[in-house]
Order: structure tokens, then C-alpha cells, then sequence
């Protein structure tokens, strides 16, 4: 889909650098894939591609106050750039800090609307491989003290409490592919020998030697 050429720019040099500062899930590569999912939904959604794109490009932006209200610092910031408004009206900026802030997958409510979906659906890439790496990076960016089986019943924990059976990961798009790929890591959460052979798969392949925890 096509998105106003300045409105990209501005973006590319004034939002997606503050993913540099992140820990390792959250850094730029995560934003540009929750934006490209977004535009890909936004197409097939016929949404408006210029706010799917800035919704995305935000999302995350809220961390650098922190996890817990990530989502709500992140709504903030659309809400009080003033850039925005050369592209979007107030409706538009409201609606794009709404789904900003439903993009969380603990929300205890549906998003309110479209582009909250969208966004909440982009920003869940169900690639068990993907996850779980993600998931091991975060640990050790966060908590660097814990040893290697630490970091494995952490992971382990945390997948079972979002993505497993009765967890509180929600999919609210049915024309993305989430489904079928969730069952997939729902058979790798359901067997602790399946998740621990990729644990230790992929810690191998970590950037921070094994040996250092």
C-alpha cells in the first residue's frame, strides 16, 4: 500500500531511531515488522494505510518510560506530536492513540476499533521460533543474573501464561494467519521437552555466550 512519502520520512528519522534504545525484542527490526504486517492487514482490511503505518510505528514507543504502561505512554506521544497534525486530523489522532494503547496483549478488552485490531494482530507474529527467541532475548536483557535453567523455566512461564491453552494472548483479525501458526507453538508450549529443545537450540545460537550466566 502506498503511505504519503513525507509522513514516512518524518517517521524514519524522528520515531523508528527510538527503537535503538530498547531491549533486544523491542528494537527496530520489531517495529518494522509490526508495520509491514500492519499494512498488509490495512490492504486487505481496506483501512487507511497512512494511519495503519503511524499506529505501528508507535506502538512500542512507550517503553522508554517502561513496560508496565507502555501502551499508554505510547498512545500519549501520537496524542502530543504536533508533527502529526500535518497529516491527520484530531478524529484521526484520537483514533490512532486509542489503537496504540489497545495494542496490548493483556488488555483485558477487545480493541476499539479497527485499527486497534490491526495493530494488536500485526504486533502478534505467532512464529514459535520467532517467539521464543524473542522471549530468551528479553529474559537476558532484563534479567542478566539468572542462570541458563533459570532463563529456561522464565521463558517457559511466561509462554505458558500468554500463548498457551487458557493464556491471555487474544486474536482479534480472522483474515490473519495467527491461527493456525498459535496451534502450531500451543503443541511446543503443551510438551516441556519440545519447548526445552528449543531453548537450547536456540540459546546456542545467542549472541551472549551460554557460559557467561
Amino acid at each position: 500500500m502506498n503511505v504519503n512519502r513525507e509522513l514516512v520520512s518524518y517517521i524514519e528519522a524522528e520515531i523508528l531511531p527510538r527503537y535503538d534504545l530498547f531491549d533486544r525484542a523491542h528494537r527496530r527490526p520489531h517495529a518494522e515488522m509490526v508495520i509491514h504486517r500492519s499494512l498488509k492487514l490495512a490492504e486487505r482490511l481496506n483501512a487507511n494505510a497512512d494511519m495503519a503505518y503511524t499506529i505501528a510505528a508507535y506502538h512500542d514507543t512507550g517503553l522508554a518510560e517502561g513496560r508496565e504502561h507502555h501502551h499508554k505512554v505510547s498512545a500519549r506521544i501520537i496524542r502530543n506530536d504536533q508533527n502529526l497534525r500535518r497529516w491527520f486530523s484530531e478524529e484521526e489522532i484520537n483514533i490512532m492513540a486509542d489503537a496504540a494503547e489497545d495494542h496490548r496483549a493483556s488488555a483485558d478488552r477487545p480493541p476499539r476499533t479497527l485499527y486497534g485490531r490491526i495493530v494488536a494482530d500485526a504486533d502478534r507474529l505467532i512464529d514459535p521460533e520467532s517467539i521464543i527467541r524473542r522471549t530468551i532475548l528479553y529474559g537476558l536483557d532484563h534479567y542478566p543474573t539468572l542462570s541458563r535453567e533459570e532463563h529456561f523455566q522464565r521463558m517457559a512461564d511466561h509462554l505458558h501464561k500468554k500463548y498457551g491453552r487458557g493464556g491471555y494472548l487474544r486474536l482479534w483479525v480472522e483474515q490473519s494467519d495467527n491461527a493456525y501458526q498459535l496451534e502450531q507453538l500451543r503443541l511446543i508450549i503443551d510438551k516441556e521437552e519440545l519447548m526445552r529443545q528449543w531453548f537450547d537450540k536456540l540459546w546456542e545460537q545467542l549472541p551472549t555466550p551460554s557460559t557467561s550466566l
